[in-house]
């Protein structure tokens, strides 16, 4: 009865898999060089399914010490768009590259001083054509129809995972860092239980 539904997880966790083998290559370094070296704010958008990696996105990199925000790219163009200044990095997500408001947000972004990073499942696209760094996801068979987003942000929230975790070392962002700004929830609750774990394991 839930063969069909076993088969895309098999086929998503391939996809994720598959993403190993893109952390470290030239796209990576370009995109951590770059966010090392900015000295603006890091910007994320996109729209649909993609809009809700971004914000994952957003929340994760400044989790890990590289503060960051979400933009959404049609309330840029109603004004938000006048947040993004020169020095700025923009990381534009989207499986297609076609979406004509992210297009132009990045575009716009671009010709206020920022640079774009696209993040697609496409080659040859809009996006892409204007983006200073392209980062592109193997999204493989893992989205039904190869219309619903499903594998492809499992992939593309993976990569940006491993951006994150490879920011936080890179800066030296240490575990009490991270603490001091996760006081909520159950985390900060347990933040010295925390500590004490992870100095064990030095």
């Amino acid at each position: 009865m839930f063969a069909e539904a076993r088969d895309l997880v098999r086929r998503e966790s391939a996809t994720v898999g598959a993403i190993a083998d893109l952390v470290g290559n030239e796209a990576f370094t370009r995109v951590i060089d770059l966010l090392l070296a900015t000295t603006g704010k890091v910007i994320t958008a996109g729209s649909g399914t993609s809009g809700t990696v971004a914000r994952r996105t957003a929340h994760l990199l400044s989790v890990c010490g590289t503060p960051a925000l979400y933009l959404n790219p049609t309330d840029g163009l109603h004004g938000s768009l006048g947040a993004v200044a020169a020095g700025d990095v923009v990381i534009a997500f989207s499986k297609g590259g076609g979406t004509g408001e992210l297009t132009e947000f990045a575009s716009r972004a671009q010709q206020r001083g920022a640079k774009a990073i696209a993040v697609t499942c496409r080659e040859e696209s809009a996006l892409v054509e204007l983006a200073d760094i392209t980062v592109l996801i193997p999204a493989g068979d893992s989205d039904p129809g190869n219309a619903m987003a499903m594998g492809s942000t499992f992939a593309m929230s993976s990569w940006t995972d491993a951006l994150s975790i490879s920011l936080m070392s890179l800066r030296g962002y240490t575990w009490e860092e991270f603490l001091f700004t996760h006081p909520g929830g159950r985390v900060g609750e347990e933040t010295e239980q925390i500590l004490t774990g992870l100095t064990h394991r030095e």
